[in-house]
Formats: C-alpha cells, structure tokens, sequence
C-alpha cells in the first residue's frame, strides 16, 4: 500500500486515501472512528476554520478547509459502511438543494438585492420543511 507523494490530489484521490487508511492495513486511529468520536474533531476543525476566517490568514484557510473536507469524507465513508448514504448521495443532495433554493438563478422568479436572495431562499427552505423534504 505505499503512496507516493503527487503533486495535486482529486476527490477520487482523497477517497482513495482515506481508504487505505480505514482499511485493514491502515491506520488503527482512523479505522477506530465512529460518528460520535470524530464529533470532536470535527468541532475542532470547524473552529480554525473560523479563526483563519478572523485573521484573515488564507494559508491556513486553505488547510483548515482541507482538514474540514477530511471530516466530511470520513462521515460519508461512515454512513457508506453502514449503509446509510454515500457521498455521491451527499453531493447529489446539496447540488439539488442549491438548485432547488436559487430560483432566481436557475428558474423565473427574480432577486436583486441580497435581501431579495436570502427571503427567496428561506422561503423556498419553508416550503421544503412543509412538503416533507430534507
């Protein structure tokens, strides 16, 4: 199972990665993981997320949001190990989201203000909970 460094990683490669970790002659941490005990990290994660956002350093920036990424990945291949839902089904559900809550982007109705976005979106977000989706 050696890797090589490479000089760019895609979402195929990182899904990879994250396998070989998880897998029989990977990692004992990462193949010890489950949803509650990565609840931790990721309240971590989120949080230098949010300090790089309020001191406005991009270097980090970019590597806590690799770091977050990992921690969506590893729930994903989770809830995938157990049958629940796969990333693909996540990535899915938000592109139908974010197609479903811009109406004014990709339908007729009409926002231009950001105010306007936003109550269109809640709007559409209401709705939603009213009809059952998720």
């Amino acid at each position: 199972m050696k890797r090589s460094l490479q000089d760019k990683y895609t979402l195929d490669d990182l899904r990879a990665i994250l396998k070989d970790l998880r897998g029989p002659e990977g990692c004992p941490w990462d193949r010890d993981q489950n949803y509650e005990s990565l609840k931790v990290t990721l309240r971590d994660e989120t949080q230098e997320v949010l300090d790089a956002v309020d001191h406005k350093d991009m270097e980090n920036l970019q590597e806590e949001l690799g770091d977050l990424l990992l921690q969506v990945l590893f729930y994903a291949d989770l809830a995938a190990e157990d049958g629940y839902f796969t990333l693909d089904d996540v990535m899915t559900g938000l592109g139908r989201k974010l197609v479903r809550r811009h109406p004014h982007v990709f339908g007729d109705a009409k926002a231009e203000t950001p105010e306007e976005a936003l109550a269109l979106w809640r709007e559409v977000k209401r709705r939603e909970r009213e009809e059952g989706y998720r």
